[in-house]
């Protein structure tokens, strides 16, 4: 793929991400003429940084969770900085207990 087409093939891409790799390379044949598959969209998008990946999905707090974290807040607010060093965030690192 030539310089000119890696330019327009990132200009299209950053205009609009939602798109997929077949569409790209429609629209890069009708646009400028270019004969690209989709396999070299892909590869050249990966070459350039772009990645495909789908948000994960999270559960919503409910209504009696979000009760509870803040009673926990509310108890703690007064916790000094020595305190609060105490604390294992569990969700920042993996360890095991045994």
């Amino acid at each position: 793929m030539t310089e000119r087409g890696q330019r327009m093939l990132k200009r299209t891409v950053r205009r609009s991400r939602q798109l997929s790799a077949e569409s790209i390379a429609k629209d890069l044949q009708t646009l400028c003429g270019l004969h690209i598959t989709t396999t070299t969209v892909c590869t050249e998008l990966h070459g350039m940084g772009f990645h495909g990946r789908a948000a994960a999905s999270k559960p919503y707090i409910t209504k009696c969770n979000g009760k509870r974290r803040m009673q926990w807040c509310k108890a703690r607010h007064h916790w000094t900085l020595v305190q609060w060093r105490r604390v294992l965030w569990s969700d920042q690192s993996r360890f095991s207990v045994w």
